[in-house]
C-alpha cells in the first residue's frame, strides 16, 4: 500500500520564511568574524574615550567645567565597554558549539542568540565612535553672583534713651501687621533719623518677606529725577537706555517693578 502526500505553499511565504532562516543563521555564520571586530572597534572606541578625557582633565584643571554632552557620551561608552567585555569573554565558549565549518550551531537557539547580542553590540560600539567628536569638550564656569543684600547697611549713631521700644513698635507695624505707610514725625534731633536707621539695618540682621530696601533721601531742594534713580538703581533699573527715558516712562517702569517685589521704601 502506498500513500502519496502533496504539500502545496505559497511561494511568498516560503521566500519569507527562507529569508527568515538566513538571517537568523548569519548570526551564527558571521559569529567568529563578528566577535573579532567587535573586539578591534572597542580598542579603537576606548582610544578616542581616552583621547576625550585627556582633553577635559586639561579643562578642568583651568576650572572649566565639562560639557553635559561629553559626559553621556562617557558613561554611554562604559556601559557599552561592560557589555562588550562580557560578550568577548563568553565568545570563546560560543564558539566551540559551532560545527559543519561555523555555519551551524550544536545549539542553535543559544548561538542564534548570542550572536545577535554580538551584531548589535558591534554596533553600539561604532555608532560610539561616530557620535564621539567633540569641538569643545568643557565650558568656562561663570561664577555665580552673590545675591544683593535686602539692605545696604548704614552707620548708626548712638542710641537714644527710649529708641529700643519704638523701634520695636514699627518693626511690628512693618513685618507682622504689614502696614502700608508709617510717618515718623518730631523735632530735630530726637532720633528720628536714627530709628531709621536701626529699621533698615534690621532688615540685614532679621528674617522678612521683603525683596529690598530702598533708602531715598527727600531734601528741601526736591528733585524727582535723582529720586527716580535712586530708587531704579536699587531695583535693578540704571542701564543707559532706561537713563535716556522721559520722566513719565521711569516712573511707569518703577511701578511695575516694585509691583514685581517686595520692597520697602524709607525716606
Amino acid at each position: 500500500m502506498c500513500s502519496i502526500f502533496q504539500i502545496t505553499c505559497d511561494g511568498a511565504l516560503f521566500n519569507r520564511c527562507l529569508d527568515c532562516f538566513l538571517g537568523k543563521a548569519a548570526y551564527i555564520r558571521n559569529l567568529q568574524d563578528n566577535l573579532d571586530a567587535l573586539d578591534t572597534e572597542l580598542g579603537r572606541l576606548i582610544a578616542k574615550k581616552n583621547d576625550v578625557m585627556r582633553r577635559v582633565v586639561d579643562a578642568e584643571r583651568q576650572q572649566m567645567r565639562r560639557l553635559d554632552g561629553v559626559q553621556v557620551w562617557v558613561s554611554r561608552v562604559d556601559a557599552v565597554k561592560t557589555g562588550a567585555d562580557e560578550l568577548i569573554t563568553d565568545g570563546s565558549e560560543e564558539i566551540g558549539k559551532l560545527c559543519v565549518g561555523g555555519y551551524c550551531s550544536k545549539n542553535c537557539r543559544s548561538s542564534y542568540k548570542f550572536g545577535k547580542q554580538v551584531a548589535k553590540k558591534l554596533q553600539d560600539v561604532k555608532t560610539l565612535i561616530a557620535e564621539g567628536v567633540f569641538e569643545a569638550v568643557a565650558t568656562e564656569v561663570v561664577p555665580e553672583r552673590a545675591p544683593e543684600p535686602v539692605a545696604d547697611k548704614r552707620p548708626i549713631e548712638p542710641t537714644i534713651v527710649g529708641l529700643q521700644s519704638q523701634l520695636e513698635q514699627v518693626w511690628r507695624c512693618l513685618v507682622e501687621e504689614l502696614v502700608g505707610i508709617i510717618g515718623l514725625y518730631g523735632m530735630g534731633g530726637v532720633g528720628k533719623t536714627t530709628l531709621l536707621t536701626r529699621i533698615n539695618n534690621k532688615f540685614l540682621e532679621s528674617q522678612n518677606n521683603f525683596d529690598c530696601v530702598i533708602w531715598v533721601v527727600v531734601s528741601k531742594d526736591l528733585r524727582l529725577e535723582k529720586i527716580q534713580d535712586d530708587i531704579g538703581k536699587k531695583i535693578g533699573l540704571s542701564d543707559d537706555s532706561w537713563k535716556n527715558k522721559s520722566f513719565e516712562e521711569k516712573a511707569v517702569d518703577i511701578l511695575r517693578r516694585l509691583g514685581e517685589e517686595i520692597c520697602i521704601v524709607v525716606r
